[in-house]
């Protein structure tokens, strides 16, 4: 019988979705399940984006170019500009989501066998990129007990070897919705140029920063020009997440003319949705406005009654709509699957994330879970009441 590669193998399910057909189960039962495991907003898409499709009056869909729609692109530059982020047109390669900018920044600057140091804990589908890449992640632990902040840049340098090519940075961060400050981004800063590195930064959730705390981008560092790649997306500014929109950004030529060939290979982005996210360019700062507010209320909400269970560690997160939770448990992935299996509160449960899937050091992070406040705030409400009886019964 053919074998499957060991790359196939090796390659890691995801421990946000990989509870799906538990919570299949649990649903084909009658139970009402509130999802916090998984960053979906429930905020409305802007009408601009919805009506460009609608009323679009297309007779042939054809291919775009490979880099995407050259006016979307310049559109998006004057997004970036406003945001103190000086690219043009030709910097930017619209990509099939933040997924595949991943994959272009890895393709481009990896070779099989090389390094890469990411701050953990850290979005889970690095670990997947970088399996599928042949690239080796090198893990730099961040902690619960300071909001997990950037570590000492010591301990980076610790870890530089003569394969390491980038670190790989989101800000603010998933799982952890940590914003990391102008500090620590010039900190960054320094020691990729000091050991010739390149700086990935997952920037999809600038939006959401919280507190009047300014989100800093890696783009905006002028004499980081040759080392900074950004990776962008439309999925949760626009809550547009099913649009598949992302984008590479990069000052870097070389960098740029290589992730082209990779773009390419895979022809073009979508059309549609490209024509979508064009339109959502549009959208009033009002829009932003209000959803900075409603998601400050929610996390505000779930933290204080997260913090008020007895047993239960969390972080304050400063921007995107996650948070870590540390649980009275010994193991979250077996406390998860129990809460979609075996448990139910007047015929309701709840679906969390287990977080051991955001770290790359193997026994990490096994009791604490990501949540994710993208629930209206009485259903948040409701899943906390939830979560404090479930521990209570699980724990007997």
């Amino acid at each position: 019988m053919p074998k499957i590669s060991n790359k196939g193998r090796n390659m890691p399910e995801s421990p946000i979705r990989k509870l799906v057909p538990y919570a299949e189960a649990a649903t084909r039962k009658g139970r009402n399940i509130y999802q916090l495991n998984i960053g979906q907003p429930d905020i409305k898409t802007p009408q601009a984006a919805l009506d460009a499709v609608k009323t679009n009056d297309i007779e042939v869909l054809s291919y775009s170019h490979s880099a995407g729609f050259e006016s979307y692109r310049t559109k998006l530059a004057a997004y970036y500009k406003k945001n103190d982020i000086p690219v043009n047109a030709d910097e930017i390669i619209v990509t099939t989501g933040g997924s595949e900018a991943l994959m272009f920044a890895m393709g481009s600057i990896t070779d099989p066998g090389d390094e890469v140091i990411i701050p953990e804990p850290f979005y889970a589908n690095y670990n997947g990129f970088a399996t599928a890449s042949g690239v080796n992640i090198v893990p730099i632990k961040s902690s619960i007990e300071n909001n997990f902040a950037l570590p000492p840049i010591s301990k980076f340098e610790e870890l530089i070897s003569e394969k390491t090519k980038a670190i790989i940075l989101c800000n603010p961060g998933n799982p952890t919705g940590y914003l990391y400050t102008k500090e620590e981004i010039e900190q960054l800063a320094e020691i990729a140029l000091k050991h010739d590195l390149f700086i990935v930064a997952d920037e999809v959730y600038r939006e959401f920063a919280y507190d009047g705390v300014k989100h800093h981008s890696i783009m905006s560092i002028p004499k980081l020009a040759q080392n900074a790649i950004m990776v962008d997306s439309v999925s949760k500014r626009y809550s547009m997440c099913g649009a598949r929109i992302g984008c590479l950004v990069s000052k870097n030529q070389e960098v740029m003319k290589t992730a082209m060939k990779f773009a390419q290979a895979r022809l073009s982005p979508p059309t549609f949705a490209q024509i979508a996210s064009e339109a959502a360019l549009d959208t009033p700062q009002e829009y932003f406005d209000e959803v900075i507010e409603e998601y400050t209320t929610r996390r505000n909400i779930l933290i204080e009654g997260l913090e008020k269970i007895e047993g239960v560690k969390v972080a304050k997160p400063k921007g995107a709509f996650y948070c870590i939770a540390e649980l009275p448990v010994e193991n979250a992935d077996d406390f998860a699957q129990w809460l979609l299996e075996e448990f139910e509160m007047d015929n309701e449960t709840i679906m969390v994330a287990p977080a051991a899937g955001f770290y790359s050091t193997p026994n990490t992070g096994l009791n604490q879970v990501r949540i994710a406040y993208v629930l209206k705030k009485e259903n948040l409400i409701r899943a906390i009441e939830i979560l404090e009886v479930a521990l209570k019964q699980y724990n007997k």
